[in-house]
């Protein structure tokens, strides 16, 4: 048993903080000290802890020494600010923001995948990836290490909570509005998300993709350490609280068969398999992914159109594994290599 340390959770307040804080809870990590910190607006409040409340401090005037583990959920600019703080004064910082993961000296892991990449961490940050990826690669990881992958092509069907509260709220408001015959005028979203859905995530780029389109390019390659794989992602968001999908084609070195496939990932590590091919015998978010720690996979077939080609259809909840969960596997792994 690793021996307790002090842990703090930056964005203790946001809808990925409070779930780090359930996941450290269930999963009995070693703490000693738990110190939840948030801007100066909700310092002062409390956090529940098991049976304890928590004092939440402010981040600007907190003081990192004496911090092992930072986990981080506060956004790219709070990241690029502070994690070097806290870094510095001798934590692991694990950041779950993008200002860090396209750094070459700054390890970017998905603790199924690339667990290996946490036994180098020169600056004292590790990355973790967006939540599209991280649940894509869960998936794909085990296919590639069997034959090979030489090229993705994934549409994403992303849930609200991804763009955060507002964006949950607002898809809560004009739900209701359109039910009772109101206007439902957009605030968050460029167009009315109820209803609708939207080929669009980040901004756009020159190239005519997204900025949430090139993280699944940039990210893939770096983590599967595989900068010359083919990726091509469109992002779609829709009017789904919790959980993202995704539909996955993939085109392999070597044959694989469905049977074959969908037998290694029965295998695989933070996969569940629920490919039954009959109505209802697939993974959605609602019926399955949302609250749950695993990555489903479903619709695992050859690709008529590709005799290397294989189909997959993958689901996971964005804010639990695709954040909070894969966080606090990262600090296992930094604790089990430590000791």
């Amino acid at each position: 048993m690793s021996k307790p340390v002090v842990v703090a959770v930056v964005g203790a307040t946001g809808a990925v903080g409070e779930v780090m804080l359930s996941v450290l809870r269930e999963r009995k990590f070693p703490i000693s000290k738990l110190i939840p910190l948030a801007s100066e607006r909700s310092a002062g409040g409390t956090v529940d802890f098991g049976n304890q409340k928590i004092v939440i401090q402010d981040l600007a005037t907190f003081d990192p020494a004496g911090v092992d583990i930072a986990l981080f959920s506060a956004g790219g600019s709070v990241s690029k600010e502070f994690a070097p703080k806290f870094a510095a004064a001798g934590a692991i910082v694990i950041d779950n923001s993008s200002a860090f993961r396209y750094d070459d000296d700054v390890p970017l892991v998905v603790s199924e995948v690339n667990p290996e990449a946490m036994q180098d961490i020169p600056r004292g940050i590790v990355a973790n990836p967006n939540c599209s990826t991280m649940q894509m690669l869960v998936a794909l990881a085990p296919i590639h290490r069997a034959v090979g992958i030489v090229r993705i092509n994934v549409a994403t069907y992303q849930s609200v909570s991804g763009t955060g509260a507002r964006a949950l709220r607002e898809l809560g408001k004009q739900t209701a509005a359109i039910l009772n015959f109101q206007d439902a005028s957009p605030e968050v979203y460029p167009v009315q998300i109820a209803f609708n859905v939207i080929p669009h995530g980040g901004d756009f780029l020159d190239n005519g993709y997204t900025s949430e389109e090139m993280k699944l390019v940039w990210e893939t390659r770096k983590i599967l350490s595989a900068p010359e794989m083919a990726v091509n992602a469109t992002v779609v968001r829709v009017p789904v609280f919790y959980g993202h999908s995704e539909a996955v084609h993939i085109e392999t070195r070597a044959k694989i068969t469905a049977a074959q496939a969908r037998a290694l990932l029965e295998e695989a590590p933070g996969v569940t398999v629920v490919d039954d091919r009959k109505p209802g015998g697939y993974p959605t978010p609602v019926t399955h992914a949302s609250g749950k720690d695993a990555v489903f996979v479903g619709r695992i077939r050859e690709d008529i159109s590709h005799p290397l080609g294989l189909d997959l259809w993958v689901v996971s909840d964005n804010i639990r594994k695709g954040a909070a969960l894969n966080a606090v596997q990262l600090a296992e792994l930094w604790l089990k290599n430590r000791s």
